[in-house]
């Protein structure tokens, strides 16, 4: 019970990070939304699950040797989901454009968070029958699945009520909640490819790699295809929007460069303490399956603290607050779910 417990607080504490990570932009200074993007990214997906991926190479060895072509198959493929996921990562930023920091990370991450958990088994059995993936998914996976999603759903509940009290009034000139939705709803499909990819990669380590660090050459891997795709799209916006010269604006460089690099280091906070955290599980066990899930529901507890922190549902009444207290206690509670049964 002990190491069920430490996992957990390591995961959350992972988790509130993640949803910290989106404050710095308050910080940055006349660049445009795609100049910040990619320079946070650089941080975020590059440069800091790099140096995450060292941690898992022992003494003697170099991280080169873990893609051989006999890893081809799983390399490809944990790249190509990461792609995938930079489109969720993409959509994921509009989100919260059009439904704020808080409803738009909890739709967005509970949808990934259930599509994640179930699409990476049924992949996984897809391409490698052999390896029998979807055994790990169990009556008590299923439920805190389930129970996430309700927990999302009550929270969406509240976002509706929350549309039609703050109406013109809302703080958030670009609040759309029909469009929001919809956008989130996609960004929450193609962000689960995170966890498919990791799936994919997960047995691209060394075999003295300890046991905390063995997911972390996948997750850099991972984040290599979603920089790609962010990459691709921001410099694309750039040229469309004439931006290129946000980065020609020495004078702002380092207060924007230490804002962004905070950003980045807290974004990739959340994975790597899901690499520690899983660790103090039972490998292939349930709360393992439900790690990132696990995951996704805290990061949306979190970015709800964060929202009301910002003041995003300021002026909504009493019933809609309770709703959305209600969604976040039904989050929380899926986290322990499958230690009930």
């Amino acid at each position: 019970m002990m190491s069920l417990i430490i996992g957990l607080l390591i995961i959350a504490v992972g988790a509130f990070c993640q949803s910290s990570s989106y404050v710095p932009i308050n910080r940055i200074k006349q660049w445009s939304w795609e100049s910040y993007w990619i320079v946070q990214g650089f941080f975020a997906w590059l440069l800091f699950p790099l140096l995450g991926a060292f941690l898992a190479v022992p003494e003697g060895h170099s991280l080169l040797e873990l893609f051989t072509a006999e890893q081809s198959m799983g390399i490809w493929m944990t790249i190509f989901f990461g792609i995938l996921w930079g489109i969720g990562g993409l959509t994921f930023g509009l989100s919260m454009r059009y439904l704020g920091v808080a409803l738009g990370q909890s739709i967005a991450l509970g949808t990934c968070a259930a599509l994640g958990t179930i699409m990476g088994p049924v992949l996984l059995n897809t391409f490698f029958p052999e390896l029998n993936a979807l055994e790990s998914l169990t009556f008590a996976v299923i439920l805190g699945v389930v129970v996430t999603l309700v927990g999302i759903a009550v929270i969406g509940v509240a976002g509706g009520l929350r549309s039609k009290e703050q109406g013109a009034g809302n703080s958030n000139k670009d609040f759309n909640f029909p469009k929001g939705l919809a956008i989130a709803l996609l960004a929450g499909f193609m962000s689960g490819c995170f966890n498919v990819g990791l799936e994919f990669g997960k047995g691209i380590h060394f075999a003295d790699t300890p046991d905390m660090f063995k997911t972390l050459p996948a997750t850099l891997l991972v984040t290599i295809g979603g920089f790609l795709t962010n990459a691709i799209y921001c410099f694309c916006q750039n040229t469309r929007n004439k931006t290129w010269s946000d980065y020609g604006k020495t004078s702002v460089w380092a207060n924007n460069l230490f804002f962004c690099a905070l950003a980045g280091a807290l974004w990739y906070s959340q994975f790597f303490g899901l690499s520690l955290g899983r660790s103090f599980f039972e490998a292939g066990g349930t709360m393992d399956t439900l790690s990132f899930c696990i995951l996704m529901a805290l990061n949306v507890t979190f970015s709800n603290v964060w929202g009301i922190i910002l003041k995003e549902w300021k002026g909504c009444s009493k019933k809609t607050i309770a709703v959305l207290v209600c969604g976040i206690i039904v989050l929380i509670f899926s986290t322990f779910v499958p230690q009930l049964l």
